[in-house]
């Protein structure tokens, strides 16, 4: 499995570019996206395609850490191919809705974008560890990038920063200092009120940066809130084989993603937005319900099947839940989760059909150590609350109990390998002795004072037990 092409392109094959017969023309550029992946590919950039005003909004997209998208991808334009596996088939389609790509360092590109009055949006697929909250939800100012992007700005938006929240304040200082106007700035990553929280983080640094940017971005700032929705795996060289063999060009790098896509999205776009509900996507008043629905049912399974899942042995999402006890451990947390929910029941049993549906699908092979990467961000806010819900009703929830008995596990060194920047202490706390001392101390990094939850402790080192009974 791999990002980026293995061997160079087959000489007699044509390389995707906008110069191919009925490719689309590249819009101008109104959307600045941060976080180039195969999910905002396959998600807020096909929803703009999509939509019937897709030519007068053109998305300039930056990678995070690395460069590899912008460099398969500039070649080609910004095009790819989307491949929608479904049970029966693949189906392919040309995106074009990306306008330009750059590498994360472009920084001067970036803040051109931001100064430009016909820029009117900034999207954010990056991680839920990359907004660097501390445990109360505010901007952690003891991280050393932030201590070092914070020197940076002081100097002016043109020194190139390192943390998500300084990249938007950097943004939003040049462009005050253009006069350009009113900008949405919406993130599309999985954090409940994900708007409040970009608010948060980006209104502390600018706060600590220059204090009238603050009553700037009060006027001129609008942070809207999004959910997202759409099982996307990595790229594979299969992948583009089978594109060249059905669409008889070379792309560097398509995108493979699920039939099933769902965005909600709140806010009130001062500098306008594409009519993404005409291509789909759900305005609301309030994302809230359909915030709690994903995240403490779809991944937070997402999150017990990857690590107790790839304790068991298994690799994808597909083989997991084909296990009888995992699939009997999912049931077990959704019906949790599900009294918890300020939604209908029949539609949450119809939404709980949908992903077995989708979980079962063999042709997606969504691998389990993608998933299993930032759990310690992740299951604050896909598990924790379900724990605090039930145990505040005196239920013992044993669903959610195997999923942190699976985490406490993959932090021991069973199943995926860890991939977790703010699991140092979670992994101490794992490793300080036998199952029972490491369970409280895991928790207690969790949730404090969870591990003097006596009960739930017990419910936890039972489920550890039965994960690696197979």
């Amino acid at each position: 499995m791999s990002s980026a092409p293995a061997t160079d392109p087959d000489s007699t094959t044509d390389r995707l570019s906008r110069s191919l017969p009925g490719a689309p023309v590249a819009a101008p550029v109104r959307i600045v996206h941060l976080g180039l992946g195969n999910f905002h590919r396959a998600h807020q950039a096909w929803y703009t395609a999509h939509a019937p005003d897709a030519d007068q909004w053109g998305i300039a997209g930056f990678t995070g850490r690395r460069r590899d998208t912008a460099d398969a991808l500039a070649p080609q334009d910004g095009l790819y191919t989307l491949i929608t596996r479904e049970a029966e088939g693949d189906t392919f389609e040309l995106i074009g809705a990306l306008s330009a790509v750059h590498a994360a360092a472009d920084h001067d590109a970036y803040l051109a974008y931001l100064r430009a009055p016909q820029t009117a949006l900034v999207t954010i697929t990056v991680t839920e560890a990359a907004y660097l909250r501390n445990a109360e939800g505010r901007l952690d100012l003891d991280q050393e990038v932030i201590v070092g992007d914070l020197h940076a700005l002081r100097g002016g938006p043109r020194s190139p920063v390192s943390s998500l929240p300084a990249r938007l304040v950097a943004g939003l200082l040049a462009r005050r200092d253009a006069g350009a106007g009113a900008i949405t700035i919406l993130s599309c990553d999985n954090l409940p009120e994900n708007g409040v929280v970009t608010w948060t983080v980006v209104n502390e640094l600018a706060a600590l940066v220059d204090e009238s940017l603050t009553e700037w971005i009060f006027d001129n700032v609008d942070f809207a809130t999004s959910m997202v929705d759409r099982i996307t795996p990595v790229t594979t060289d299969e992948d583009r084989r089978l594109v060249q063999e059905h669409n008889g060009y070379v792309d560097a790098y398509p995108v493979p993603t699920e039939p099933f896509s769902e965005w909600v999205v709140s806010g009130r776009f001062p500098a306008g937005r594409p009519r993404w509900e005409d291509s789909g996507v759900q305005l609301v008043d309030d994302v809230t319900p359909f915030e709690q629905r994903k995240l403490w049912l779809l991944n937070a399974s997402h999150s017990l099947l990857a690590y107790a899942g790839s304790v068991r042995g298994h690799e994808t999402i597909d083989q997991a839940i084909a296990d009888p006890a995992c699939r009997e451990w999912v049931n077990l947390a959704w019906d949790e989760a599900s009294r918890n929910l300020p939604l209908p029941p029949a539609e949450i049993d119809g939404y709980r059909a949908a992903l077995l549906t989708r979980f079962s699908n063999p042709r997606m092979g969504d691998q389990l150590a993608r998933i299993a990467a930032d759990g310690s961000t992740k299951l604050v806010v896909r598990t924790l609350p379900t724990i605090r819900a039930e145990r505040a009703a005196g239920r013992i929830p044993v669903g959610c109990a195997t999923t942190v008995a699976a985490w406490v596990l993959h932090l021991r060194g069973l199943g995926a390998p860890v991939k977790d920047s703010g699991a140092a202490a979670a992994q101490q706390a794992a490793n300080s002795g036998d199952l029972q001392t490491a369970v409280p101390a895991v928790l207690d990094t969790l949730d404090l004072n969870r591990g003097s939850d006596e009960d739930f402790v017990r419910a936890v080192l039972t489920q550890a037990e039965a994960i690696t009974v197979f």
